[in-house]
Formats: structure tokens, sequence, C-alpha cells
């Protein structure tokens, strides 16, 4: 009867304000239905005191560990086995005849938890066993493990000590073998209550501070100089580290004064490195685009540089790769071209053919004159060859703001052509547009500006340009470095891998 189970190492959960205890069946009492444990542990901790009793009603579930054999003793008295560790066989108890359950010949294998059946026996009251209840050893492991470091537990313990309280017996379950599996496997798992949680953190800091970095990169540097290998280098070298602009070589110090022109200029700019780019007088760049003309830079090889690098930056004013591609045809932007009858106007037509190439719709106007230039006659008969709308007329300009306005009516010479009436048309509708404007060499002169700009392209070397014209940028067009020096300007070109920079006023 229940003299059966003296001398089993059992596990008994007494819920979360008691916590779990082991040790081995000393005495069950079937009267006042209580059992003692000799030797216990409390949540994997020894107790201080060598016996402790239970009653059943404080006991929410047992577990058997351990079944002794035949020639085992069941008496209370093994302190060896209790001290060192309570082993995890395997066991399993089966129902006799009676109902009251006997202890099978035949152990079971520790390797894997087993299912221990019902022990009902209620009319003598017996000790009554869960189904759901398995021989595990990892269970008791677990506990030893993580709840012996628990402050809050070794608290519960001492005062369960003193307490010396006497528990009922337990009331059995009711649940089947099936559930029964589940529930203790989830226990196992997720049964831990989160007062068991250790209240001391993890000592990163501690624990890292115990590597040796600079010892272990000696000694990793010792091997590869001993071996030929390539060495990483010590912890206290930091390799340098480069721009993808900048060189890795050493250079001659930068001079930020490459260009020297004969003449005192009258205004400098700079670039966006840093070089210092002065004007030059309309004279000199009149010389110099005669000189260029003289080597072969005919003034056609000068219309196409000037249109090509025209073109590139008024795309950019327009959105760039943002606002022309496939994904967006709805949105073509629409260019205004405004030129007059002499060689600034043929620049700006080559302009708007390279524009009308890129899928942007160029209105072009030019006045009607009885003889044009050759060099106007040669880019309109190109242009006419592009989707761009040509009109001489300012009605037939659009009503509406277009996207851009290229200015080519003035001139640095030929002043008489601002009091021409189609001349004053064209800059009133250009002031009303309330559009930007794109000044391409314009002149030096405040006076002889009708429109206001907010950018102007200079070509080879600036002029000294006022306000008005707005943000200077310069453009290559193609002139070599000897034609300067022939001119006596020492130069060295601050394009870099661009045709059209920035300048910025000193």
């Amino acid at each position: 009867m229940a003299t059966d189970w003296l001398g089993s190492i059992v596990s008994i959960n007494c819920g979360e304000s008691l916590g779990v205890y082991q040790g081995r069946v000393s005495a069950v009492d079937q009267v006042s239905q209580t059992i003692s444990l000799t030797r216990p542990f409390h949540n994997g901790v020894k107790c201080l005191v060598p016996e402790v009793t239970f009653r059943a009603g404080d006991i929410t579930e047992l577990k058997i560990l351990e079944i002794p054999g035949p020639g085992d003793s069941r008496q209370c008295g093994d302190s060896q086995q209790m001290d060192t560790a309570m082993p995890g066989v395997g066991c399993q108890v089966g129902p006799s005849q009676n109902g009251t359950g006997k202890v099978l010949k035949k152990p079971m294998s520790s390797s894997a938890p087993q299912n221990i059946p019902r022990r009902t026996d209620m009319k003598n009251q017996d000790l009554v066993i869960s189904p759901q209840q398995q021989c595990s050893k990892s269970y008791m492991d677990r506990h030893m493990e993580t709840l012996s470091q628990s402050k809050g537990f070794r608290r519960r313990h001492n005062s369960w000590s003193s307490s010396s309280r006497h528990p009922n017996q337990v009331t059995p379950k009711k649940s089947g073998l099936k559930n029964g599996q589940m529930k203790s496997k989830d226990d196992e798992c997720f049964g831990d209550d989160i007062d068991e949680i250790p209240d001391t953190d993890f000592d990163f800091e501690g624990n890292l501070a115990l590597f040796d970095k600079a010892a272990v990169f000696e000694e990793i540097e010792t091997y590869e100089r001993r071996s030929g290998t390539r060495s990483r280098g010590t912890p206290n070298e930091k390799p340098a580290r480069y721009r993808h602009d900048e060189n890795i070589l050493e250079s001659e110090p930068i001079v930020y004064r490459r260009i020297v022109v004969p003449q005192n200029p009258h205004k400098e700019f700079c670039t966006d490195s840093g070089l210092v780019v002065p004007s030059v007088s309309y004279e000199l760049h009149k010389k110099l685009l005669a000189v260029a003309e003289k080597h072969g830079l005919t003034l056609e090889r000068r219309l196409e540089m000037t249109g090509v690098c025209a073109s590139q930056m008024a795309l950019s004013l327009l959105g760039g790769p943002n606002r022309l591609n496939p994904k967006n045809v709805h949105q073509r932007p629409t260019v205004a071209l405004l030129c007059g009858p002499h060689v600034k106007g043929a620049q700006g037509i080559s302009c708007g053919r390279h524009l009308s190439n890129h899928d942007v719709h160029v209105i072009l106007f030019l006045p009607n004159f009885v003889k044009m230039l050759e060099s106007i006659t040669n880019e309109l008969n190109l242009f006419s060859k592009t989707q761009g709308q040509q009109v001489s007329s300012v009605k037939d300009l659009p009503d509406t703001p277009v996207d851009l306005v290229i200015n080519c009516l003035d001139c640095h010479e030929n002043a008489f052509l601002r009091d021409q009436p189609w001349y004053k048309a064209v800059v009133d509708w250009a002031n009303q547009n309330r559009a930007p404007v794109l000044s391409i060499d314009p002149p030096m002169s405040e006076m002889e500006l009708g429109i206001d700009a907010k950018w102007s392209l200079a070509l080879g070397l600036p002029l000294p340009l006022g306000e008005r014209a707005g943000r200077v940028y310069l453009c290559d067009i193609g002139i070599p470095q000897k034609v300067f020096q022939e001119v006596g300007i020492n130069y060295h070109s601050p394009f870099g891998c661009k045709f059209v920079i920035p300048l910025h006023s000193t």
C-alpha cells in the first residue's frame, strides 16, 4: 500500500508560493494525508533541515523520479545519493488487480521519458500519482542550475524551513494520457515562473575585459611574420582612408592661380575646387577667337561646341534624368528660344537643334530679314529637320509660361537692333512670361541687357559680367592651350572632367 513508495525519489511542486521540492520519501501518513521527504532539495538548493513534511492540499503536482528495485533499501537514510545528485532513472508504475499498483521488475530506459499511469485507490486513501508525470532527469537538472541563482527562492526556503508546515494529500488529476504528455512538455519548456528569473545582469564589460586583444593581435602578427604571409597590422595602426576623388599619391602643392591674363582683370571668379578664373575684356576675347579660327577652329566648329554645351546645361536645368526619361513622356518640357540675326543667334539655333533631338519641345523665335548670315542659314536648315517649331512673330509665342527661356537676342555689336519694334515686343513677352532665363554669351554692359537672366553661359573665358547676368557658367569650346599662349594668356584648363562648370564671384 502506502509503504510501497518508501525510498522512492520524487519531485513535489507546491505552486508559486512554495516552489518545487525533491527528495526521498521517508514516510506516508494516510490518516493525516501527509508525505515526508528526507534530505530535501528546494528549487535545486539543498535544504538546511533534514526532513520536510507536506500536506496534500499544498501539493500541485507530484513526479516520481526513481522507484527502488527489490534489492534496494526503502529507508530514508541513503544520504550519499541525495547529496551528490538525484538520478533520473526511468521507471514505470503498473496497476495491479486490486488497483493499488505495484513496482515493475524491469526498469525503464533513462534516455526517453515514460508516462506513469494513474494510481487510484480512493478507498484506502493511498498516495495518488497523476498520469502526466514523467521520469525526467533534465527537469531537476534545469532547476538545480538556473533556480539556484535566485535570491528570492533562498528567502522563501528560509521562511518555509522556519514555519514547519505539515501539508495534506494530493488530489488526483483527471486529464488523459495524451493531454498529460503535452502538458508535461509545456511545463518543462514554459513552466518557469517570472519571479524565478535571476535578478542579476550578465557583466558583458567585465567578461570582455578578460580578452586581451593586443596580445592576440601581436601573436597573429608574429605568426604571419614568421610564415611570410601579409601582415594585418597592429591595432594601434590606422590605415589611411581616401575619398573617391582623392589621389593616393603625394603630389606637389596645388596652385590655385593657373590662368594669368596680360591685363589686370576687372573681375575674377573661382571654381568649385578653388581655381581662380580671371575675366578678359571683349577685345581680348575677340582676338582669342580670331587666332583660334586662324589655326582651324572655324566658326562652324565653335557653333557646334557652343550648342552642345548650352544644350547640356539647359537639360540639367530642366530636370535632367528625373524629367527626361521614357516613363515621364507626359511632362515633356517646353523651351522658348529667342534669337537675333547674328552669330549669337546662330549659337542659340544650334542649341535648339540639340534640345529638340533630346525630346524637348522647342519654339524658336527669329525675326524675318531679307538677307541672313550664312551661319544662320545653315543652322536653320538643320533645325528644320527636327520637330522644333519656328515662329517670326511675338503673337505666335505661347501665352502660358514655359519651362525655360534661352536668350540669344543681344549682341556685342549692332546695338541698333534694340530699337527695333520686334526686339521690344520679345523683351516684353519674356519679362511677362515669368519663366527662368538662360543667356548665352551675353554682352558686358548691363545697360544693353533687356532681359534679366538667372544664368549666363560664357565661352572659353568669362567677360566681366554684371549682376543682371545672374549666375555665371563657363563652357569649353575647344580652344587649344597654345592659342591662349599666342595671345599672351598663360592658361591651364580649369574644367577637369567637365565641359561646363559654375563660377563664383570672389
